[in-house]
Protein backbone atom coordinates (compact mmCIF):
# COMPACT_ATOMS: atom_id res chain seq x y z
CA UNK A 1 0.00 0.00 0.00
CA UNK A 2 1.64 3.36 -1.12
CA UNK A 3 1.77 6.26 1.27
CA UNK A 4 -1.34 8.80 1.02
CA UNK A 5 1.52 11.62 0.91
CA UNK A 6 4.47 11.68 -1.30
CA UNK A 7 6.13 14.61 -2.11
CA UNK A 8 9.06 14.04 -4.35
CA UNK A 9 12.47 16.48 -4.90
CA UNK A 10 9.76 19.71 -4.70
CA UNK A 11 11.42 22.99 -5.28
CA UNK A 12 9.84 26.31 -4.29
CA UNK A 13 11.43 29.08 -5.01
CA UNK A 14 10.03 32.77 -5.12
CA UNK A 15 10.70 35.89 -7.27
CA UNK A 16 10.01 38.87 -5.79
CA UNK A 17 10.03 41.90 -7.95
CA UNK A 18 13.38 44.09 -7.80
CA UNK A 19 14.68 41.70 -5.64
CA UNK A 20 17.12 38.41 -6.01
CA UNK A 21 15.37 35.02 -5.83
CA UNK A 22 14.74 32.88 -2.65
CA UNK A 23 14.85 29.49 -2.90
CA UNK A 24 12.40 28.23 -0.01
CA UNK A 25 12.38 24.74 -0.46
CA UNK A 26 15.09 23.02 -1.71
CA UNK A 27 14.47 19.04 -3.27
CA UNK A 28 12.38 18.14 -0.54
CA UNK A 29 11.20 14.26 -0.53
CA UNK A 30 9.34 12.73 2.07
CA UNK A 31 6.50 10.57 2.48
CA UNK A 32 3.76 10.41 5.20
CA UNK A 33 2.19 7.23 5.56
CA UNK A 34 -1.87 6.46 6.61
CA UNK A 35 -3.19 7.65 9.66
CA UNK A 36 0.39 9.19 10.24
CA UNK A 37 0.44 12.92 11.76
CA UNK A 38 4.19 14.68 11.04
CA UNK A 39 5.20 17.69 11.85
CA UNK A 40 6.97 20.17 9.84
CA UNK A 41 9.70 21.85 12.89
CA UNK A 42 11.89 24.35 11.76
CA UNK A 43 13.41 27.95 12.42
CA UNK A 44 11.25 30.98 10.88
CA UNK A 45 11.80 30.95 7.36
CA UNK A 46 13.01 27.34 6.91
CA UNK A 47 10.85 26.46 4.79
CA UNK A 48 8.00 24.55 6.72
CA UNK A 49 4.75 26.56 5.74
CA UNK A 50 5.86 26.89 2.35
CA UNK A 51 6.00 22.98 2.11
CA UNK A 52 2.48 22.80 3.62
CA UNK A 53 1.13 25.48 1.52
CA UNK A 54 2.08 23.88 -1.57
CA UNK A 55 0.47 20.91 -0.27
CA UNK A 56 -2.73 22.52 0.19
CA UNK A 57 -2.68 23.99 -3.23
CA UNK A 58 -2.05 27.57 -2.37
CA UNK A 59 1.96 27.73 -3.63
CA UNK A 60 2.71 26.80 -7.22
CA UNK A 61 5.60 24.35 -6.89
CA UNK A 62 8.63 25.38 -8.96
CA UNK A 63 9.62 21.93 -9.52
CA UNK A 64 8.74 18.31 -8.52
CA UNK A 65 5.78 16.11 -7.55
CA UNK A 66 2.82 15.93 -5.14
CA UNK A 67 0.93 12.60 -4.56
CA UNK A 68 -1.77 12.01 -2.51
CA UNK A 69 -3.70 8.95 -2.54
CA UNK A 70 -2.14 7.58 -5.45
CA UNK A 71 -2.84 10.87 -7.76
CA UNK A 72 -0.97 13.71 -8.24
CA UNK A 73 -2.36 16.66 -7.01
CA UNK A 74 0.91 19.73 -7.43
CA UNK A 75 -1.13 21.23 -10.68
CA UNK A 76 -4.90 20.67 -9.26
CA UNK A 77 -6.73 24.17 -7.50
CA UNK A 78 -7.21 23.65 -3.85
CA UNK A 79 -11.04 22.33 -3.94
CA UNK A 80 -9.78 19.39 -5.66
CA UNK A 81 -7.35 18.16 -3.60
CA UNK A 82 -9.64 16.40 -0.86
CA UNK A 83 -7.29 18.42 1.95
CA UNK A 84 -8.83 20.11 5.32
CA UNK A 85 -7.24 23.16 5.97
CA UNK A 86 -6.80 25.07 9.16
CA UNK A 87 -3.98 27.78 8.46
CA UNK A 88 -2.83 30.60 11.04
CA UNK A 89 -4.56 32.98 9.69
CA UNK A 90 -8.10 31.73 10.24
CA UNK A 91 -9.51 32.53 6.98
CA UNK A 92 -13.00 32.53 8.34
CA UNK A 93 -16.15 33.89 6.28
CA UNK A 94 -16.84 37.19 8.05
CA UNK A 95 -21.08 37.30 6.72
CA UNK A 96 -21.11 33.46 8.51
CA UNK A 97 -21.46 32.83 12.18
CA UNK A 98 -18.88 30.09 13.38
CA UNK A 99 -21.49 27.39 13.72
CA UNK A 100 -22.18 28.09 9.71
CA UNK A 101 -18.20 28.63 8.72
CA UNK A 102 -17.80 24.98 10.73
CA UNK A 103 -20.70 23.69 8.65
CA UNK A 104 -19.61 25.20 4.94
CA UNK A 105 -17.23 22.51 5.22
CA UNK A 106 -20.00 19.75 4.94
CA UNK A 107 -21.73 21.29 2.07
CA UNK A 108 -20.44 19.29 -0.39
CA UNK A 109 -21.12 15.80 1.58
CA UNK A 110 -24.92 15.90 0.95
CA UNK A 111 -25.56 14.91 4.48
CA UNK A 112 -28.59 15.53 6.84
CA UNK A 113 -29.23 18.95 8.56
CA UNK A 114 -29.05 16.65 12.03
CA UNK A 115 -25.58 14.98 11.06
CA UNK A 116 -24.27 18.13 10.24
CA UNK A 117 -25.71 19.59 13.17
CA UNK A 118 -24.43 16.87 15.33
CA UNK A 119 -20.72 16.70 13.97
CA UNK A 120 -20.73 20.48 13.94
CA UNK A 121 -21.36 20.44 18.17
CA UNK A 122 -18.77 17.40 18.20
CA UNK A 123 -16.22 18.53 16.63
CA UNK A 124 -17.08 22.87 18.76
CA UNK A 125 -17.29 20.98 22.41
CA UNK A 126 -13.98 18.93 20.80
CA UNK A 127 -12.27 23.06 20.97
CA UNK A 128 -14.30 24.59 23.34
CA UNK A 129 -16.32 26.90 21.08
CA UNK A 130 -19.68 26.24 21.96
CA UNK A 131 -20.52 29.43 23.22
CA UNK A 132 -19.78 31.47 20.56
CA UNK A 133 -20.78 28.83 17.34
CA UNK A 134 -23.61 31.59 16.49
CA UNK A 135 -21.27 34.80 16.84
CA UNK A 136 -19.47 36.00 13.89
CA UNK A 137 -15.77 36.00 13.57
CA UNK A 138 -15.23 39.77 13.78
CA UNK A 139 -16.43 39.51 17.76
CA UNK A 140 -14.40 36.93 18.70
CA UNK A 141 -10.59 36.49 20.12
CA UNK A 142 -8.22 35.58 18.06
CA UNK A 143 -7.88 32.35 19.78
CA UNK A 144 -11.58 31.98 19.10
CA UNK A 145 -11.38 32.34 15.40
CA UNK A 146 -7.97 30.11 15.31
CA UNK A 147 -9.83 26.84 16.96
CA UNK A 148 -12.89 27.68 14.73
CA UNK A 149 -10.76 27.50 11.59
CA UNK A 150 -9.28 24.42 13.35
CA UNK A 151 -13.28 22.54 13.85
CA UNK A 152 -13.94 23.62 10.06
CA UNK A 153 -11.42 21.64 9.05
CA UNK A 154 -11.21 18.69 11.57
CA UNK A 155 -14.85 18.51 10.91
CA UNK A 156 -14.48 17.36 7.49
CA UNK A 157 -13.74 13.99 5.94
CA UNK A 158 -10.45 14.08 3.78
CA UNK A 159 -7.72 12.43 3.04
CA UNK A 160 -5.64 14.61 4.17
CA UNK A 161 -5.23 17.17 7.11
CA UNK A 162 -2.98 20.36 6.96
CA UNK A 163 -2.87 22.69 10.34
CA UNK A 164 -0.76 25.70 9.98
CA UNK A 165 0.64 26.62 13.45
CA UNK A 166 -3.18 25.43 14.61
CA UNK A 167 -2.88 26.42 18.52
CA UNK A 168 -0.32 29.23 17.89
CA UNK A 169 -2.58 32.04 19.67
CA UNK A 170 -4.06 29.63 22.56
CA UNK A 171 -2.78 30.29 26.46
CA UNK A 172 -0.30 27.49 27.33
CA UNK A 173 -3.01 25.36 29.58
CA UNK A 174 -5.71 25.46 26.89
CA UNK A 175 -3.49 24.79 24.35
CA UNK A 176 -1.60 21.47 26.67
CA UNK A 177 -5.48 20.11 26.70
CA UNK A 178 -6.51 20.78 23.05
CA UNK A 179 -3.26 19.23 21.98
CA UNK A 180 -4.59 15.67 23.67
CA UNK A 181 -7.95 15.69 22.37
CA UNK A 182 -6.08 16.77 18.84
CA UNK A 183 -4.11 13.48 19.11
CA UNK A 184 -6.79 11.33 20.14
CA UNK A 185 -9.13 12.50 17.39
CA UNK A 186 -6.45 12.16 14.94
CA UNK A 187 -5.33 8.95 16.17
CA UNK A 188 -8.90 7.46 16.82
CA UNK A 189 -10.03 8.23 12.77
CA UNK A 190 -6.68 7.37 11.53
CA UNK A 191 -6.63 10.97 10.01
CA UNK A 192 -3.37 11.42 7.93
CA UNK A 193 -1.88 14.92 9.31
CA UNK A 194 1.15 17.09 8.34
CA UNK A 195 1.00 20.49 10.83
CA UNK A 196 3.83 23.31 11.02
CA UNK A 197 4.75 24.24 14.23
CA UNK A 198 7.80 26.31 16.13
CA UNK A 199 7.53 24.42 19.36
CA UNK A 200 8.98 21.29 20.08
CA UNK A 201 6.64 20.18 23.03
CA UNK A 202 3.85 20.29 20.67
CA UNK A 203 5.40 19.00 17.92
CA UNK A 204 6.60 15.98 20.67
CA UNK A 205 3.28 15.68 21.59
CA UNK A 206 1.45 15.49 18.58
CA UNK A 207 3.55 13.82 15.95
CA UNK A 208 4.62 10.27 15.19
CA UNK A 209 7.70 11.46 13.40
CA UNK A 210 9.18 15.00 12.77
CA UNK A 211 10.51 16.46 9.80
CA UNK A 212 13.47 18.81 11.00
CA UNK A 213 13.97 21.31 8.39
CA UNK A 214 16.94 24.19 7.98
CA UNK A 215 17.55 26.90 4.84
CA UNK A 216 14.44 24.80 3.30
CA UNK A 217 16.68 21.28 3.46
CA UNK A 218 15.01 18.67 4.77
CA UNK A 219 17.52 18.09 7.92
CA UNK A 220 16.08 14.36 9.06
CA UNK A 221 12.31 12.84 9.50
CA UNK A 222 11.99 10.39 12.34
CA UNK A 223 10.32 10.09 15.45
CA UNK A 224 11.40 12.46 18.52
CA UNK A 225 13.30 9.92 20.20
CA UNK A 226 15.49 9.25 17.01
CA UNK A 227 15.99 13.23 16.65
CA UNK A 228 17.53 12.98 20.10
CA UNK A 229 19.66 9.95 20.55
CA UNK A 230 20.52 9.84 16.71
CA UNK A 231 20.79 13.12 15.29
CA UNK A 232 21.98 13.00 11.38
CA UNK A 233 24.03 16.26 11.80
CA UNK A 234 24.99 18.91 14.00
CA UNK A 235 21.89 21.27 13.54
CA UNK A 236 19.40 18.85 14.21
CA UNK A 237 21.75 17.85 17.58
CA UNK A 238 21.52 21.62 18.70
CA UNK A 239 18.35 22.29 17.88
CA UNK A 240 16.16 19.17 19.11
CA UNK A 241 16.65 19.14 22.86
CA UNK A 242 15.70 21.77 25.51
CA UNK A 243 18.25 22.72 27.11
CA UNK A 244 20.45 22.57 23.64
CA UNK A 245 23.38 19.58 23.04
CA UNK A 246 26.62 20.55 24.27
CA UNK A 247 29.19 20.96 21.37
CA UNK A 248 33.17 21.32 21.55
CA UNK A 249 36.03 21.02 18.67
CA UNK A 250 38.03 18.51 20.10
CA UNK A 251 41.40 17.17 18.25
CA UNK A 252 41.49 13.24 18.39
CA UNK A 253 44.78 11.66 20.16
CA UNK A 254 45.37 7.89 20.34
CA UNK A 255 47.71 6.22 22.50
CA UNK A 256 48.22 2.71 23.78
CA UNK A 257 44.14 1.47 23.86
CA UNK A 258 42.86 4.99 24.85
CA UNK A 259 41.58 7.71 22.64
CA UNK A 260 41.64 11.57 24.22
CA UNK A 261 39.69 13.91 23.16
CA UNK A 262 41.01 17.25 23.56
CA UNK A 263 38.90 19.87 23.61
CA UNK A 264 39.84 23.28 22.23
CA UNK A 265 40.92 25.76 24.87
CA UNK A 266 40.04 23.26 27.10
CA UNK A 267 40.42 20.18 29.42
CA UNK A 268 40.98 16.37 28.23
CA UNK A 269 38.15 13.40 27.68
CA UNK A 270 39.71 10.18 27.82
CA UNK A 271 38.67 6.81 27.28
CA UNK A 272 39.57 3.44 26.86
CA UNK A 273 38.96 1.22 23.56
CA UNK A 274 37.10 -0.18 25.56
CA UNK A 275 34.46 2.15 26.97
CA UNK A 276 34.74 3.92 23.19
CA UNK A 277 33.39 0.69 21.66
CA UNK A 278 34.87 -0.79 18.18
CA UNK A 279 31.58 0.93 15.96
CA UNK A 280 32.69 4.11 17.32
CA UNK A 281 36.50 4.08 16.82
CA UNK A 282 35.91 3.02 13.22
CA UNK A 283 33.32 5.72 12.55
CA UNK A 284 35.89 8.63 13.91
CA UNK A 285 38.90 6.49 11.76
CA UNK A 286 41.70 8.45 11.08
CA UNK A 287 40.06 11.83 11.57
CA UNK A 288 42.95 14.62 13.76
CA UNK A 289 39.52 16.47 14.44
CA UNK A 290 36.15 16.32 15.67
CA UNK A 291 33.39 17.68 16.91
CA UNK A 292 32.01 16.57 20.31
CA UNK A 293 28.25 16.50 21.46
CA UNK A 294 26.62 15.97 25.15
CA UNK A 295 22.99 16.87 26.09
CA UNK A 296 22.76 18.42 29.31
CA UNK A 297 20.72 15.76 30.59
CA UNK A 298 24.04 13.39 30.11
CA UNK A 299 26.26 15.38 32.14
CA UNK A 300 27.15 13.81 35.63
CA UNK A 301 27.69 16.08 38.51
CA UNK A 302 28.85 15.09 41.83
CA UNK A 303 31.74 14.00 43.92
CA UNK A 304 34.39 11.02 41.92
CA UNK A 305 33.91 13.19 38.88
CA UNK A 306 37.59 13.69 37.53
CA UNK A 307 37.21 16.90 36.21
CA UNK A 308 36.18 20.16 37.77
CA UNK A 309 34.39 23.65 36.35
CA UNK A 310 33.69 27.06 37.80
CA UNK A 311 29.69 27.62 37.91
CA UNK A 312 28.70 30.49 35.89
CA UNK A 313 25.05 30.49 36.65
CA UNK A 314 22.36 28.16 38.72
CA UNK A 315 19.10 27.98 37.96
CA UNK A 316 16.28 25.65 40.12
CA UNK A 317 13.20 25.74 37.80
CA UNK A 318 10.97 23.77 40.49
CA UNK A 319 11.65 20.41 38.82
CA UNK A 320 15.09 20.19 38.01
CA UNK A 321 18.29 22.27 38.11
CA UNK A 322 20.65 23.72 34.80
CA UNK A 323 23.84 24.54 36.04
CA UNK A 324 25.79 26.35 33.51
CA UNK A 325 29.95 25.82 33.78
CA UNK A 326 32.72 27.49 31.63
CA UNK A 327 34.66 24.78 29.71
CA UNK A 328 36.70 25.30 27.05
CA UNK A 329 36.02 28.97 26.48
CA UNK A 330 32.07 28.15 26.59
CA UNK A 331 29.24 26.90 28.43
CA UNK A 332 28.95 23.61 29.27
CA UNK A 333 25.26 22.77 30.97
CA UNK A 334 24.53 20.05 33.11
CA UNK A 335 20.57 19.80 34.42
CA UNK A 336 19.80 17.73 37.31
CA UNK A 337 16.32 16.16 38.88
CA UNK A 338 17.94 16.79 42.40
CA UNK A 339 19.04 20.41 43.26
CA UNK A 340 22.58 21.53 43.17
CA UNK A 341 23.82 23.29 46.18
CA UNK A 342 26.65 25.48 43.94
CA UNK A 343 27.13 29.52 44.08
CA UNK A 344 27.88 30.97 41.35
CA UNK A 345 31.84 31.02 41.31
CA UNK A 346 31.76 27.30 43.03
CA UNK A 347 33.77 24.77 41.46
CA UNK A 348 32.22 21.49 40.88
CA UNK A 349 32.97 18.13 39.65
CA UNK A 350 31.79 16.66 36.58
CA UNK A 351 32.01 14.05 33.98
CA UNK A 352 30.78 13.19 30.50
CA UNK A 353 30.52 9.50 29.79
CA UNK A 354 31.46 7.43 26.38
CA UNK A 355 28.84 6.27 26.06
CA UNK A 356 26.38 9.76 25.79
CA UNK A 357 28.80 11.54 23.23
CA UNK A 358 27.41 12.39 20.14
CA UNK A 359 30.41 12.55 17.48
CA UNK A 360 30.61 15.03 14.29
CA UNK A 361 32.58 15.67 11.65
CA UNK A 362 33.97 19.58 11.87
CA UNK A 363 33.71 20.26 8.19
CA UNK A 364 30.29 18.64 6.45
CA UNK A 365 28.76 18.75 10.51
CA UNK A 366 27.40 14.92 9.68
CA UNK A 367 27.30 12.87 12.45
CA UNK A 368 30.13 10.36 12.44
CA UNK A 369 28.62 8.15 15.68
CA UNK A 370 26.44 8.33 18.96
CA UNK A 371 27.53 6.82 22.22
CA UNK A 372 26.63 3.31 23.09
CA UNK A 373 23.00 4.54 24.96
CA UNK A 374 21.95 5.20 21.19
CA UNK A 375 22.70 2.09 20.11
Amino acid sequence: MSAPLSLRAVDKTYHPRGRAPVHAVKALSMEVERGEIVALLGSSGCGKTSTLRMVAGFEDVSAGEISLANRRIERLAPAARDVAMAFEGYSLYPPLTVRENIAFALKRGRLSASEVSRRVQEVAALVEIEPILDRYPNSISGGQQQRASLARALVRDAALYVLDEPMGQLEPQLRAVLRGRLKRLLKHRAMTSIFVTHDQTEANALADRIAVMEGGVLQQFAPQHVLKEKPANLYVATFIGEPPMNVFDASVIRDDGRTTFALDNGPNLSFSDNELGLEVRRAIGDRTTVVLGVRPHRVVLGNGSAATARVVSNQWLGDQSHVAMAVAGKLLVAVSHARVRAAIGDTVPYAVRAQDLHIFDPHTTVALAHGARAA
